[in-house]
């Protein structure tokens, strides 16, 4: 597989550097995961159809809110 060196972050992530998230790589066939706090431990890698599909199934999740 391609070295993954294009890690990015969510503009969600907060202020300061934003360590309270995931970063995502991807190649053109894959896409890696992987915990800002800890950059240099494991990874997450999923073919990038199936990343896809799990990002539209987190687009489309209707979250209950607490206070309703």
């Amino acid at each position: 597989m391609t070295t993954l060196d294009n890690w990015r972050k969510s503009s969600y992530s907060g202020e300061g550097d934003g360590n309270a998230c995931v970063e995502i790589s991807t190649t053109p066939t894959h896409t890696s995961v992987r915990d800002s706090k800890t950059p240099t431990r494991a990874t997450l890698t999923f073919p990038t159809p199936a990343f896809t599909t799990f990002l539209e199934a987190v687009k489309t999740y209707q979250h209950p809110h607490p206070h309703s």
